[in-house]
């Protein structure tokens, strides 16, 4: 499989994480899949994608198997992940690779709080099992475990999606780390809930443009 430009990786990463956390309004439309990729919440780096860049996106990653687009009754055509099928992922194994996809290089303890909407992991060895199952992927390997960078106590992971990964300096340590991804899960928690209002507010117009 042709390694994944960073648009693809971030409407992957966006289309696995809200299949999980928001299952009820998955698949999604253009619009729910634009604004998933472009929330300032658990995502780095933050983008600003237009609906041409996700549009492409989607083509391309439909070209490589790991997305559809669905069309059915509705009048919008909505997107999906399809990356489980092609390479056969349970549920563990897609909500790490959504932390990786959305975040970059995270350490076990921050894949498993920043996965906890997605799949409830019991404990870091639990994380580490899955890490590396997912870098012996029978298809191809997935993740990767990163040297340990100079005044971290922890090693990273990344994915493997896009080829090696370039690994970036980073600042601050492993406990600032651990308090700002408590924050986080706070904020894309918010999130969730405007999406929710937003869908609301979608569907009452259309029901009520019904009785004009």
């Amino acid at each position: 499989m042709e390694p994944l430009d960073p648009v693809e990786v971030r409407v992957l990463g966006a289309l696995i994480e809200k299949e999980a956390a928001t299952p009820e309004y998955y698949p999604l439309s253009m619009n729910a899949l634009v604004n998933a990729c472009n929330q300032k919440s658990n995502r780095h780096p933050v983008v600003n994608y237009t609906d041409e860049d996700v549009s492409d996106a989607i083509l391309r990653l439909r070209a490589k198997g790991l997305a559809v687009t669905i069309t059915g009754g509705s009048r919008v055509a909505k997107y999906g992940q399809r990356i489980s099928e092609t390479l056969n992922l349970g549920r563990r194994e897609l909500a790490a690779l959504a932390v990786l996809l959305l975040r970059g290089p995270q350490t076990l303890g921050e894949i498993k709080d920043r996965a906890e909407r997605l799949y409830h992991f019991a404990d870091l060895d639990e994380v580490a099992s899955t890490l590396d199952r997912l870098a012996e992927w029978p298809v191809m390997p997935l993740t990767v475990k990163l040297p340990r960078q100079p005044g971290r106590k922890e090693a990273r992971f990344a994915h493997l999606l896009s080829g090696a990964p370039q690994v970036e300096p980073e600042t601050g340590s492993d406990d600032s780390s651990a308090s700002s991804s408590a924050i986080e899960r706070l904020e894309d928690e918010l999130h969730g809930l405007r999406d929710e209002l937003a869908e609301l507010r979608r569907r009452f117009d259309a029901l009520e443009a019904q009785f004009r």
